[in-house]
């Protein structure tokens, strides 16, 4: 047997300290493992997939599932290739109907992490380990992507890299590498998911030649796979899109094989809902697929075989798209060419232009929630570039309320977003935090996020305690701040800093020439509000109105527009009553610079005080 270390701080799974006092406090966790090392041992000895699925499942303790995947695949390390192959197969059951595939993915994790403490006991631990991961991603119970996402995430020297590159290399990249994987141990048990699929294929074609329902049931019965009948589903239903004129066969087929309780309605469901998963896919090769599909759920569902209840709201329904609907995602197809060239060229103008270009506001949060996760799929460089690009465009063009929604949407969808990007959580804690340090959110911003989410998004609130826990931290400001390195240069605190300086250095020389310049070489004039509000303050503070004639130098210049220097104003004006607390005469100072800056066409006439209107 081997202990499993908690991940407190990575998957919330905590071990509470319990202090004993006169008599032994039971440990919930210890009682939990102990209860799945027999379930385990009880399967070992039956081979009954339904009977341990089924007992574990009424285990409960929801929160433990990963301890599960860990124990069974440390338990089978240790045995004969039947026992192993059965852990494949048990795991396979398991998969979506008890454990979720993010705590598949943290069990899995879980065990690369340990690989080293069970090498002491298990000689073989990383070609064995390496086979149960290239395994688990041959039956899509663990996504290709999982391998990388670990990669970064454990020492290079440990015994844990060594499994990931050795399922990688070894056998997930190895000709014909599926079915190596499904025989290396001997698939004893029953047959391997591959000759699953396959008869699940033949049986369907026979039944369309032939039209016999109940022989179609018969053989989908001697499959001997429930935990697998999803798959008949979902083959089913690429097979009425394929050959239409079998649609009515196919559906005749899962209405029988629905109401005799030959397929259960949790399979049914997950069936439908990868079919939905992959329609778009699907629908490069069969045309039709998404309108055949948007008509079968409906039948599907009034007929009483589907239940509508649990598919997910997330267009899983099969309802056709409206024009709104289509009009989102020809803006998605837009945005994520303007990202992916942002990632590029680094140009942030050029990207505002073209956001603006697009005319579509009402889809900025679609815009944040695209943009921060492709950022996390890749380099910390793209990463700082998202939370820069998020300070401009809050400053350009997103309102609050539009950052605000546009986080919320992320953290609606962050267990979907696991299922590729394994750290997600962690990575818009940091994004979350980062927003807040930059000005981009405020700190009670992240109270009305976490208000917005719904009831059962359980994971987005435990991503803005830990933003909340980032922010609170000792030094929390440039942690945050160097969280993936300064990759594009740490741009909007450094323009802060060198815009201070050049303002400071023209107050003492008054060359405005060489300040001018130095403006210019910022390379940021999306930013130049901040030069504009910096330079009004000092002039309040030292009382020396000639940095006035530096504004006046780059609006002559075409350095700082309109636009920008209604942002600057637009800023003191916001700031004034906290201002006047340190600087007493502020009010009257700026209303001076208000006639001055609309007398000169800086400002709009339109423009004027808050307190005014």
């Amino acid at each position: 047997m081997y202990g499993v270390r908690t991940q407190g701080n990575i998957y919330g799974l905590r071990r509470e300290p319990y202090e004993l006092v006169g008599t032994a406090v039971s440990d919930p966790l210890d009682d939990y493992q102990k209860s799945v090392v027999s379930i385990i041992e009880e399967y070992f000895s039956t081979a009954d997939v339904e009977l341990a699925a089924s007992d574990l499942k009424e285990l409960g303790s929801t929160e433990y599932h990963p301890y599960i995947i860990k124990r069974l695949v440390s338990m089978a390390m240790d045995r004969h290739d039947k026992e192993k192959e059965m852990t494949s197969v048990l795991l396979s059951a398991l998969y979506a109907d008890v454990i979720i595939p993010t705590q598949i993915r943290q069990g899995f994790y879980m065990l690369v992490e340990s690989a080293d403490d069970l090498a002491v006991d298990i000689p073989d631990t990383v070609d064995i380990l390496a086979l149960f991961v290239a395994r688990a991603v041959v039956d899509d119970i663990l996504p290709p992507a999982f391998i990388a996402r670990v990669g970064k995430m454990v020492p290079e020297s440990s015994k844990g890299f060594q499994v990931l590159q050795t399922a990688e290399k070894r056998y997930l990249s190895a000709p014909h590498h599926a079915e190596l994987v499904e025989r290396r141990w001997g698939g004893s048990t029953q047959f391997t998911v591959e000759e699953v699929k396959k008869r699940i294929a033949d049986l369907l074609r026979e039944y369309v030649e032939s039209g016999d329902t109940v022989e179609a049931c018969r053989c989908i019965r001697q499959l001997e796979v429930p935990f697998f009948y999803h798959e008949v589903v979902k083959r089913a239903l690429v097979l009425a899109m394929e050959m239409q004129s079998a649609e009515p066969l196919i559906l005749k087929l899962l209405k029988e094989a629905a109401e005799e309780g030959l397929i259960s309605s949790s399979q049914m469901v997950k069936g439908f809902s990868r079919m939905a998963e992959s329609i778009d896919d699907l629908s490069l090769d069969i045309p039709s697929a998404k309108t055949s599909f948007q008509s079968i759920v409906p039948q599907a569902i009034s007929e009483g075989w589907l239940d509508a209840s649990s598919l997910k709201a997330t267009g899983e329904n099969g309802q056709a798209n409206g024009p709104d609907d289509e009009i989102l995602k020809q803006y998605k197809k837009q945005i994520v060419s303007i990202i992916h060239e942002y990632f590029l060229s680094d140009d942030i103008p050029e990207l505002i232009q073209s956001l603006e270009d697009l005319g579509q506001p009402e889809f900025n949060p679609v815009f944040l929630k695209k943009l921060i996760t492709l950022a996390m799929d890749r380099k910390n460089k793209e990463k700082e570039m998202a939370s820069v690009l998020l300070s401009a465009l809050h400053i350009e063009i997103f309102s609050t309320e539009d950052i605000v929604n546009g986080f919320v949407m992320l953290l609606e969808s962050s267990e979907d977003t696991a299922l590729d990007i394994l750290d997600a959580s962690n990575e818009l804690a940091f994004f979350l935090a980062r927003a807040v340090i930059d000005d981009v959110l405020a700190p009670l911003n992240l109270e009305e996020i976490s208000n917005k989410l719904p009831p059962n998004c359980s994971s987005g609130a435990e991503t803005i305690c830990t933003a909340q826990s980032l922010r609170s931290a000792r030094h929390a400001g440039e942690r945050i701040l160097r969280c993936w390195g300064g990759g594009t240069g740490w741009a909007v605190e450094d323009a802060k800093d060198k815009i201070q300086k050049l303002l400071e250095e023209f107050e003492s020389s008054g060359v405005l020439s060489e300040a001018c310049r130095c403006i210019r070489e910022l390379g940021m004039p999306f930013f130049n509000h901040e030069v504009v509000k910096k330079a009004l303050v000092m002039a309040m503070e030292k009382k020396n109105d000639r940095i006035l004639d530096l504004l006046q130098a780059c609006f002559s210049e075409g350095l700082i527009t309109i636009n920008q220097m209604t942002k600057g104003f637009g800023r003191i004006n916001d700031g004034l009553e906290d201002l006047a607390l340190d600087i007493p005469n502020a009010n009257n100072k700026f209303t001076f610079y208000l006639e001055h800056a609309k007398e000169r066409g800086w400002l709009l006439p339109s423009f004027g005080l808050r307190d005014a209107s």
